[in-house]
């Protein structure tokens, strides 16, 4: 048995402090102790077995939350998909305060393809409230700080992932898993809807063949299942 020490800036809804908790509980059914070093408050949305130690300062020992491996919830993954919605339901992650995130680029993408009569219904989700410039008369969902199962059922309930970031995240990779048909900006891997970053025109036009092709849709649907397999149940390797 190992002793692991994961050392957490912020635990705030986000990736890193996702994957953190999963690598922890994964360590955890491997027999290994796991105690979660962090600066940031008490977590509320979602539970894990780790032990939590809250400090001032982060130690210099320890793994560094923001270097562990991209890993996947089991409970994330489906083998099947359930009828698709009429409109289809379009999926933009991650909070616009970000512009890291190009959520911009996602709202673009999704205009561009309404104006080719494209018809949907887009569901946002973030961490945080909405800025004042979202443009929220395009949404017809947004939804504000869920908990890993919230926002796994809010997963399973949509058709299409949009994702326009220029960094891989781990939304996607859940999407992947999900079975949703993703349209990816700059994905690290060959992918067959893929887009350049900083391009919603392009990510548009990618969109746009998704939502015209049910067949595309569900070849996506089974690569991206495929795909998904290498962030399931990764273990962290313990030297």
């Amino acid at each position: 048995m190992a002793e692991v020490t994961i050392l957490l800036e912020d635990t705030a809804i986000s990736g890193v402090a996702r994957v953190a908790m999963t690598h922890a509980d994964l360590l955890i059914a491997d027999g290994h102790r796991v105690r979660i070093i962090t600066t940031g408050e008490p977590v509320t949305w979602r539970s894990s077995r780790a032990e939590w130690v809250y400090v001032d300062t982060l130690p210099p020992d320890g793994i560094l939350a923001s270097s562990l491996p991209l890993v996947v919830d089991a409970e994330v993954y489906r083998d099947h998909t359930p009828r698709e919605h009429d409109p289809l339901r379009v999926l933009l992650c991650g909070a616009s305060q970000d512009e890291s995130l190009a959520i911009d680029d996602g709202y673009g993408a999704v205009a561009h393809a309404r104006w080719f009569h494209q018809t949907v219904d887009l569901v946002r989700v973030s961490p945080w409230a909405p800025s004042r410039e979202e443009p929220l008369d395009a949404v017809q969902e947004f939804h504000v700080g869920l908990t890993t199962a919230e926002m796994t059922r809010l997963m399973h309930s949509c058709d299409i992932l949009v994702a326009p970031g220029p960094r891989f995240a781990l939304t996607t990779a859940e999407a992947l898993a999900s079975g949703l048909a993703c349209v990816i900006a700059a994905p690290p891997f060959d992918y067959p809807a893929a887009a350049p970053a900083d391009n919603p025109v392009e990510l548009g036009e990618r969109l746009i063949e998704v939502l015209s092709d049910a067949s595309l849709r569900s070849r996506l649907r089974e690569s991206g299942r495929e795909v998904a397999q290498r962030w399931r149940g990764v273990r962290l390797e313990l030297g």
